[in-house]
Parts: C-alpha cells; structure tokens; sequence
C-alpha cells in the first residue's frame, strides 16, 4: 500500500511539474497533457459525426463536408486550449482585452463569409440546389455545374460562369427550373392582324409546335387566345421542352417557323398603327 501511495505521489509530482512558472502563467506537464488527450479526443469524435452525417449522402457532396468539419477542428483547438489553460490558472484578461478590437473587426470583417458557408450546409443538407439544375439569379440564367461551401457557381447560356454566395439562396427569390423536374413550360407570343381567322391562326402555331424536335409531344403543344390588343390579336404557343437551358435557340427556331408558316396562308403580323388626326384652325386676327 505504501508503495502504491509512492507511486501515485510521484506521477502527482510528475503532473505537477512546472514547465513554465510567472507571476501571470503557470504551465506544468499535467496541463500539457490534458490539452492533448482533450484534442485527440475531439479529432476522433469530430470523425465519428463526420461519418454519420455524411452516410447518407450523394459522394459529390461529401467532400463539401471536409472544410466544415476541418474548420470545427481548429475552432474546437481554441476553445480547449484557452478553457485548459484559464482552469490552470493562466490569466487570458490582458490577452483577451489586447485583441478585442481585433475580434470585433475580424467579426465584421467574417460576417458574411460566416453567413455563406451557414447556408452551404443548408443548401447540401436540404437537398434544395443540385449540380445540373437551371437557376435564374438577377436576369441571368445559369446551369449549376459546382456547389461549394460558400459558393455556387453556375455557366450562363452565353458561356460565362456566375459565382453566387450562397446566403443569397436564402435571403433573395432565386428561380429553379429544374427543382421538381426537368420538364418546364415555355411560351412564344405572336399577334396578327385584325380580320385574321383564329381557327387556322391557331392550327397553324399548333402545327409549328409539333413539327419541332425539341419540344415534347406529351404533354401537348396548346395555342391561347391571349387578348384583343391595340394593334393585334394577340396569341401564346405553349409547349414543354426537358432541356430549359437552351430555350432562346428553340424559340428562335419556333419563330422562324412561325414566320414561313404565316406567309404560307397569308395571315398578316400587323405594325403598331395610329390614327393622326389634324385640325386646321381658321386665322380670325385679319377680322
């Protein structure tokens, strides 16, 4: 028993070993090495909730993952480091209060970046954005071909990449063509002349819609009797296309079609018209 009790006093002396000694720190071995047990424990617990937060998820977005829990890591490193040595007796308060003004900047200054990566774990955990989705962000309509932690970037029809933060899928109304399916309804106006016959105005844009290779046969083409405009009667051609992103060509091809089709049964596609009427007023200053 005696010898038990020596052996435990001289690992206590051990732990108790002052490696460093002031009137402000006090470091000894028995706080070194808590530090470290306590930063092995975390590196391995940080990996068993990385595993499980990423088994169910797609491969591509797994990776997105390593720079959250990397960047946990080290802030976890911090915080252990700083409450060890403030329970050893440390005194942090001159250190702390030196950098306060460095902490507040350096918070303004992370706000967003904060802000970006916060939504780029939601965006990955939702499952609300996905690479190959056809977004619409201020005017500009993109394919989304990367999702990082703290952008999306997306390649525009006219082959140039938008690099979105991704706080602005949360705070701005952003389009997604392709959230529920690939599948979207598009719509090409034209007006013709008062006088026209609707009935062939319409078999004629119905026509169109089905002779064109990229628009779907099911669900089928349909033509509107929009309104009366000024000018014009006023149609819509509304057909389904699985490939959103290059729209503008296939409208282009529609109308052109539509064109050549109206020439051929002579239906009119009218100018904007207006009547100018002149008065003529009599001069009544000779009388």
């Amino acid at each position: 028993m005696e010898r038990l009790q020596n052996i435990l006093g001289a690992i206590k002396d051990f732990l108790l070993y002052k490696i460093y000694d002031s009137a402000e720190i006090h470091i000894t071995i028995g706080t070194l090495l808590t530090i470290i047990v306590t930063l092995i424990i975390i590196t391995y617990t940080l990996r068993l909730i990385h595993r499980l937060v990423t088994a169910k998820l797609p491969e591509e977005d797994k990776n997105k993952f390593e720079s959250i829990f990397g960047f946990l890591k080290y802030l976890f490193y911090i915080l252990v480091v700083v409450t060890i040595l403030h329970s050893s007796g440390v005194n942090l308060t001159v250190l702390l209060t030196a950098s306060a003004a460095l902490f507040v900047g350096l918070g303004f200054a992370l706000q967003y970046l904060f802000q970006d990566i916060i939504s780029g774990i939601l965006i990955i955990l939702d499952q609300s954005l996905h690479v190959g989705d056809i977004i619409e962000v201020e005017g500009k309509v993109g394919r989304v071909f990367e999702i990082r932690l703290r952008t999306t970037r997306a390649l525009t029809r006219d082959d140039k990449v938008i690099v979105i933060p991704n706080h602005k899928f949360l705070t701005d109304s952003i389009y997604n063509y392709t959230q529920n399916h690939k599948t979207t309804r598009e719509t090409v106006s034209v007006g013709v002349a008062y006088g026209s016959d609707v009935a062939l105005v319409t078999k004629v844009l119905e026509e169109v819609a089905q002779e064109q290779k990229s628009v779907l046969k099911n669900p089928k083409p349909f033509v509107l009797f929009e309104d009366f405009g000024d000018s014009a009667l006023l149609f819509s051609l509304n057909y389904y296309i699985s490939d959103s992103f290059s729209d503008p060509k296939i409208k282009s091809e529609m109308r052109y079609a539509i064109d050549a089709g109206f020439r051929e049964h002579r239906i009119s596609i009218p100018f904007p018209q207006r009547d100018v009427h002149l008065f003529q007023h009599k001069d009544t200053s000779k009388n």
